[in-house]
């Protein structure tokens, strides 16, 4: 089985489940997908399963909460019980009927995620993937359903199940000459797509030209996209091919297309409608063969509401469209892009970074990335420059993240210095801490009951993992105020 240095083993799994259900279903999934490379041990109370887990190790333990009554009347109790047994394992909780209640108890006594039945090998499989690269445990735990080389799709990185969509829209729609009208937020890649349908195109001996919408001047964008012919204007020395014709027999990207100028916006709808442009001070059209790729980060139909951006021009790019999903939507695919470029910077530098120790691996996962994958890109080429080591540790990517580093912060506001004639009142201000600090300590109390433990300690403290992340990083930044202030 794939894991993340490129090595294979067998996949284990354990189902705890009086019920036959799951367990015929995870084999026959595991069958299909691995062969004989991959087993399904099947027992039927925790007794067993404890035996099990300590006759070899599991990959995988699949756990119904009912199943496990014997090792303890208490459900928490029972499977905290199993958990402690399977310390290197994933661990799914199963039970009839699903509640918060059940959910909250699953994550406290160490499962990483729980389902309510019925629930098919699919989705606890899809479910797993993320897990295992969630809690640093990264496996494969589906047969790819392409080669390696779509590990590395046209310059994209990530086999999750919505960049799969991805290269299969850009596989269908590259043949075509019609337009492609591509949305996703910034750092996406959408330059990137409008490239890969360009190189899996008939048009790919020809030129690949990408013009920004939004960094050129307005009163240059005409002679940028379309040329100018001599004498047309003060400074016009000589006759210049624009971007449309520089592009002929190949593909024009328009990036950021919302900012376009409106009155260019009605030049690019004649070109759309006729193959034909004028270059500036030219009376007679010129024809070219140019497929169009726009593309923007805004919503398009917002820009038609606004009077930004004309209806027509829109439907008539608009005719192959494609949607990039942010990172945050596809969590599978954080580690491999952040491994594809660690190895990239690492060579690139000169350095000998390997890899990513686990708290980082858990952080990265935990981060909502408003700048997708432009952002990680950056933050590995920083922790790379100024760093040296073969693990990537949480350290150097805080003291190299500065967009986090750069947010707002403030020192707790000093308690004002007032006369309190009361003197328990006295004592009892000379004692209090600032909030931040009460946060702290809790927070650290719960990691110290569940030995280190985030997922449990958050799940306890009714937290996301990520809550805990983000008030770490606040409380050294805290902290290093207060020894810079004393």
């Amino acid at each position: 089985m794939p894991v993340a240095n490129g090595l294979s083993c067998p996949t284990q799994v354990l189902v705890v489940d009086r019920d036959n259900v799951v367990a015929n279903s995870c084999s026959a999934h595991l069958s299909k997908q691995w062969g004989d490379d991959a087993t399904c041990a099947h027992v039927l109370d925790g007794c067993s399963a404890l035996s099990a887990l300590k006759a070899a190790e599991f990959d995988i333990v699949i756990c119904d909460f009912s199943s496990i009554s014997d090792l303890d009347p208490n459900t928490e109790a029972a499977l905290l019980r199993l958990t402690s047994h399977a310390p290197s394992s994933l661990v799914l909780a199963l039970s009839d009927g699903g509640s918060v209640s059940m959910a909250v108890a699953a994550m406290r006594s160490g499962a990483h995620d729980y389902f309510a039945k019925p629930v098919s090998a699919n989705m606890l499989f899809e479910r797993l993937e993320e897990l295992s690269v969630r809690h640093g445990k990264r496996r494969q735990f589906a047969q790819p359903k392409s080669t390696s080389e779509d590990l590395d799709f046209e310059g994209f990185v990530g086999a999750s199940a919505q960049m799969q969509v991805i290269y299969e829209q850009i596989g269908r729609i590259a043949p075509s000459a019609a337009p492609v009208f591509i949305t996703g937020e910034s750092g996406t890649g959408k330059e990137i797509c409008a490239e890969a349908l360009h190189a899996r195109s008939p048009r790919s001996e020809g030129r690949f030209v990408a013009i920004n919408c939004g960094a050129i001047p307005r009163d240059l964008m005409e002679t940028e996209l379309f040329g100018v012919v001599r004498g047309a204007f003060t400074g016009a020395m000589e006759d210049r091919e624009g971007a449309a014709e520089l592009a002929s027999n190949g593909t024009l990207f328009l990036d950021e297309i919302g900012e376009l100028d409106l009155s260019l916006q009605a030049k690019l709808l004649r070109f759309l409608q006729t193959g034909s442009i004028n270059r500036v001070g030219e009376a007679m059209p010129r024809d070219l063969d140019v497929r169009i790729i726009c593309a923007t980060n805004r919503n398009p139909m917002q820009l038609i509401a606004d009077k930004q951006f004309r209806e027509d021009l829109f439907y008539r790019l608009h005719v192959l469209p494609i949607h990039l999903p942010p990172l945050r939507q596809r969590p599978a695919d954080i580690m491999p892009i952040a491994e594809n470029f660690l190895r990239l910077y690492a060579k690139e530098e000169g350095k000998n970074f390997v890899g990513f120790d686990r708290d980082t691996a858990d952080q990265f996962m935990s981060r909502e990335w408003p700048g997708n994958v432009r952002q990680i890109q950056n933050l590995i080429r920083r922790i790379v420059v100024m760093h040296e080591g073969e693990l990537v540790t949480s350290r150097m990517a805080r003291l190299a993240d500065v967009e986090a580093n750069s947010g707002p912060t403030s020192m707790p506001a000093p308690v004002p210095n007032t006369h309190i004639p009361n003197r328990h009142a006295q004592n009892a201000v000379a004692q209090m801490q600032p909030l931040w600090r009460q946060e702290q300590k809790i927070i650290e109390d719960a990691l110290t009951a569940f030995s280190g433990n985030i997922s449990q300690a958050a799940a306890a403290l009714e937290i996301s993992p990520s809550t805990i992340y983000r008030k770490k990083q606040s409380w050294e930044k805290l902290e290093a105020q207060e020894r810079n202030a004393a």
